[in-house]
């Protein structure tokens, strides 16, 4: 009688993790899902969630660069945000003496 040896299939066909987590960074990968709480056919909550798993130039390539302008990661940041508000009290300072003049 003959001992047979079950062969044991990796679905990453012998490929280092590393290889793998490589090529998932390289590729980009999406997961959704939505959970939604409801009484009695009435939607009472609903939660999407949707997790995007690539690296930063693939990130770029597809638009999404929250990263440069949020002042926790970023040191331009900061100075963006120091803009933004020197233009909203510039804003307001020209809206009030339109109104002067106006009224």
């Amino acid at each position: 009688m003959t001992t047979q040896q079950a062969q044991v299939v990796h679905s990453t066909e012998g490929r280092s993790l590393a290889d793998l987590v490589e090529r998932i960074l390289d590729k980009g990968i999406v997961v959704a899902g939505d959970v939604v709480i409801s009484i009695a056919d009435i939607e009472l909550l609903k939660i999407k969630l949707r997790l995007v798993i690539c690296s930063v130039d693939k990130a770029k390539e597809i638009g999404i660069d929250w990263w440069n302008y949020d002042p926790n990661f970023s040191s331009k940041a900061s100075s963006i945000e120091a803009e933004n508000k020197e233009l909203k009290l510039k804003l307001a300072r020209l809206e009030e003496m339109i109104e002067k003049k106006l009224g």
